[in-house]
């Protein structure tokens, strides 16, 4: 009777011994393979990026591109007169309490076929808060605007650019001026003065 109790205690110590062997064995060998895991790639956070400035775009056949932008202040004197068609008249000069903006943009054909007067122009000048300012009359500011500006002129194929210039009157705390360049759908005048257009926002460099 006391032999049997002595093997069966001695018998339940080495089950008890084999049992903890296993478990050590079985939490070895989950270290090991959670140790050869890689580890989770670290999270990449993705850094916004400012947009590229757009100086030239393409509407249909006419390619649209900046050629120049100059704040002229708050006065065109008489002295700066640049149209041939005013040389000889006693111009008066023209004020603002504001600031000039004079913007000179390109326009040329790189279809096959004639793109036909009115199709293309610029539209208003955006600041960086939003703010539109439309182009001064062209009668007011004609003095001011080389006769090389042909703003809305037949483009044929292939010329090169042809010019286009308009000054507007701006808030003088403004800055970070893009232009709206426009041409009709198809490039078609109708659409253009219907208001069916295509159009972009062309950056300025203003000097």
């Amino acid at each position: 009777m006391f032999n049997f109790d002595k093997q069966n205690g001695q018998a339940s110590r080495l089950l008890l011994v084999l049992a903890v062997v296993v478990l050590v064995a079985v939490v070895i060998t989950f270290l090991i393979i959670k140790w050869a895991e890689k580890p989770p790639a670290p999270v990449v956070i993705e850094e916004p990026t400012a947009p590229e400035p757009v100086y030239k775009q393409t509407l249909g056949n006419i390619k649209l591109e900046y050629q120049s932008a100059i704040d002229r202040g708050n006065i065109l004197s008489a002295s700066q007169v640049v149209n041939s068609r005013f040389a000889n008249y006693a111009q008066k000069s023209l004020t603002t309490g504001e600031k000039f903006i004079q913007v000179t943009i390109g326009a040329q054909n790189v279809g096959t076929e004639n793109i036909p007067q009115g199709a293309w122009g610029m539209g208003n000048l955006i600041d960086a808060e939003g703010r539109n300012f439309v182009a001064v009359d062209d009668y007011l500011v004609a003095p001011w605007i080389s006769d090389s500006s042909v703003c809305g002129a037949m483009l044929k194929p292939a010329f090169d650019p042809t010019s286009c210039t308009k000054i507007y009157e701006v808030a003088k705390t403004s800055s970070g001026f893009r232009l709206v360049v426009l041409s009709g759908k198809g490039n078609m005048p109708s659409n253009l003065s219907s208001g069916k257009v295509d159009s972009f926002l062309m950056d300025l460099i203003i000097k």
